[in-house]
C-alpha cells in the first residue's frame, strides 16, 4: 500500500515535469504513453477511493451534533413568596440568630437586587423554620420542583418517558438515598437500562457541567437518543441559624427553583443547537477551592461560607473560561485582536492592559448566572456588556432570587417571553460554582418559543422594572 501511495502522486509529478520540458509534440505523447505503463488500473483505483474513504471515516468518527429540544422551568406558586417582612420576621423567631444578624440580613437584602415576589419551600414558612426543615420536606421540595419541572417538559415535547436514553441530575446540597434520579425514574417507570447519574457538589454552574455530560453520552448511545438534564437546589435543609455574616449570605440569596431540559442528537423539532461547552476549573489554588465552602460555625451550624476574595477569584476564572472559548466563538478580526494582545503582554511582563474580545460580536443574548446583584454588575464590567444586554440576568435575580443552577435557564426563558429571540440568534450561558468553576455553553437558535408561555407567564408584562441600590420597605 506504502508503494502505491507514492508510485501515483510520483508518476503524476514525472507526467507534469515530461511535459514541461518536452520539445516536440510527439515526445510528450511517447511520455504519455509510457506513464500509462506506469500506472495501473488498481494504482487509479486506489487513488479515487482512498479520498472518499477518508472523507467516510471523517463523517462518522466526528461528534454528532447535539440539540436542545426543549426546556421547562419550574412555575413558583404565589402561596410560596416570601416578602422581605416576612422573611425578616422569621428570622427573628429563631432563637439563636441575634439582632445584629437580622439587622444585617435586612441591609443585605436592600441591596441584594431581589425582588419581593421570590419563593422559598413549604417547610420555610413555618415558625420557627429551622424546626420544620426536615428530610421528609425536603424531599416534598424535590417532589414539587422537580417533578413540576418534568411534567411540564414532557407535555411540551409530547416524548414518552419510555422514550428517554439518558437522566443526568444535579443538586449540590440534597444528596439523599435513594438518589435523585432514582426518584425519578420510580416517578416516571423510566426503562431499566437508562444511563443515569446525579452530579452533586458542583454549585451553581453544574447545569452547564450537566449539558456537557449529556452531549458526551449522547455521542456513545444510538443516533436519535434522548437525554433528560434536571437542574435545581434544594432550599429545604440548608437553612443556616448562625451568626457569621460570611455564612448568613446564602440564606438572603437563594430562593426555590428548577429546570428540566431535553437534549438529543436528532434536530427533528429541536429549538437549539449545542455549538461549545467549555469547562474552567480553578480548584487546584487553595484560596479558590475555599472560596465556596461548606462547613461549621464555631457553635456547630452548618452553612456555606462565601469568601470576601469571592469576586476576585470569579473574574480570574472568568478570564481562564474566555480564554478558552474566545477561538471557538469569535470572528477573526476579534481573535486577531486578542491575540496581538495576549503576545503584548508576554513580551512585556503585563505592561500591556489585557484587551477584553467583543462578546457582542459572537452572541445576541447572554444569560449571565443570577448569583447576585454584584456578579452581575462584574460580568457587565468585564465582558463591557450594555444594561439590555444583562437585563435577563437581573430581572431573574429580581423576579426568582438566586435558583442556583437554573437561574441561567429562567434567563433564556426571559429572552423568549420578551419575544427577543430569532432564528439563528446566538447565546451565550455563563456559570459560576464552587471549586472553584466558570463553565460557559454556546447555543444556535433554530426555532424561537411561539408564545411567552413558561414561568415568566404572569409576570413578564411588568418586566423589566427598575432596581434601587438600596430598595427601602
Amino acid at each position: 500500500m506504502g508503494n502505491v501511495l507514492v508510485a501515483v502522486p510520483a508518476a503524476a509529478a514525472a507526467l507534469v515535469t515530461v511535459a514541461l520540458l518536452a520539445p516536440e509534440a510527439e515526445s510528450t505523447m511517447v511520455a504519455i504513453g509510457r506513464l500509462r505503463e506506469l500506472i495501473r488500473p488498481a494504482h487509479l483505483f486506489l487513488a479515487a477511493f482512498l479520498p472518499g474513504a477518508a472523507a467516510t471515516v471523517y463523517l462518522v468518527m466526528r461528534p454528532r451534533a447535539v440539540y436542545l429540544v426543549d426546556y421547562a422551568c419550574f412555575r413558583t406558586a404565589p402561596n410560596c413568596r416570601v416578602p422581605f417582612a416576612t422573611f425578616l420576621e422569621h428570622a427573628r423567631q429563631v432563637p439563636t440568630l441575634t439582632e445584629r444578624s437580622v439587622r444585617f440580613m435586612t441591609r443585605l437584602l436592600e441591596r441584594s437586587g431581589l425582588g419581593e415576589e421570590t419563593c422559598l419551600p413549604p417547610a420555610h414558612h413555618y415558625i420557627p423554620t429551622y424546626k420544620y426543615c426536615t428530610l421528609e420536606a425536603a424531599r416534598a421540595e424535590v417532589d414539587l420542583v422537580v417533578f413540576s419541572a418534568v411534567d411540564e417538559l414532557f407535555a411540551k415535547t409530547g416524548v414518552s418517558p419510555d422514550d428517554v436514553d439518558i437522566l443526568v441530575v444535579n443538586c449540590s446540597l440534597f444528596c439523599p438515598t435513594p438518589s435523585f434520579v432514582d426518584m425519578i425514574v420510580n416517578r416516571y417507570k423510566l426503562r431499566s437500562d437508562i444511563r443515569s447519574m446525579h452530579l452533586s457538589g458542583m454549585g451553581c454552574s453544574a447545569s452547564l457541567i450537566s449539558i456537557g455530560l449529556a452531549r458526551n453520552l449522547l455521542q456513545v448511545a444510538p443516533h436519535g437518543a434522548r437525554a433528560l438534564v434536571v437542574s435545581t437546589e434544594t432550599i429545604t435543609p440548608n437553612y443556616y441559624v448562625g451568626n457569621e455574616r460570611a455564612m448568613l449570605l446564602p440564606n438572603c440569596l437563594f430562593r426555590m427553583g428548577g429546570a428540566a431540559a431535553l437534549l438529543s442528537t436528532s434536530p427533528a423539532k429541536a429549538r437549539f443547537r449545542l455549538k461549545h461547552v467549555v469547562r474552567t476549573l480553578t480548584g487546584a489554588e487553595d484560596s479558590a477551592h475555599h472560596c465556596v465552602f461548606q462547613e461549621e460555625d464555631e457553635h456547630g451550624s452548618i452553612g456555606i461560607n462565601l469568601s470576601k476574595d469571592l469576586m476576585t477569584i470569579a473574574g480570574n476564572a472568568l478570564k481562564a473560561n474566555i480564554t478558552a472559548i474566545a477561538p471557538l466563538v469569535l470572528p477573526a478580526s476579534e481573535q486577531l485582536k486578542f491575540a496581538l494582545a495576549f503576545i503584548a503582554r508576554k513580551a512585556l511582563s503585563g505592561r500591556v492592559k489585557p484587551y477584553i474580545p467583543d462578546f457582542r460580536a459572537a452572541f445576541e443574548h447572554f444569560c449571565i448566572h443570577a448569583g447576585g446583584r454584584a456578579v452581575i454588575d462584574e460580568l457587565q464590567r468585564s465582558l463591557c456588556l450594555s444594561d439590555e444586554q444583562v437585563e435577563a440576568s437581573r430581572m431573574a435575580l429580581h423576579r426568582f432570587g438566586n435558583t442556583s443552577s437554573s437561574s441561567v435557564w429562567y434567563e433564556l426563558a426571559y429572552v423568549e417571553a420578551k419575544g427577543r429571540m430569532r432564528r439563528g440568534d446566538r447565546v451565550w450561558m455563563i456559570g459560576f460554582g464552587s471549586g472553584f468553576k466558570c463553565n460557559s455553553a454556546a447555543w444556535e437558535c433554530i426555532s424561537p418559543a411561539r408564545d411567552a408561555d413558561g414561568p415568566w407567564a404572569t409576570s413578564i408584562h411588568r418586566y423589566p422594572v427598575d432596581i434601587p441600590d438600596v430598595l427601602k420597605h
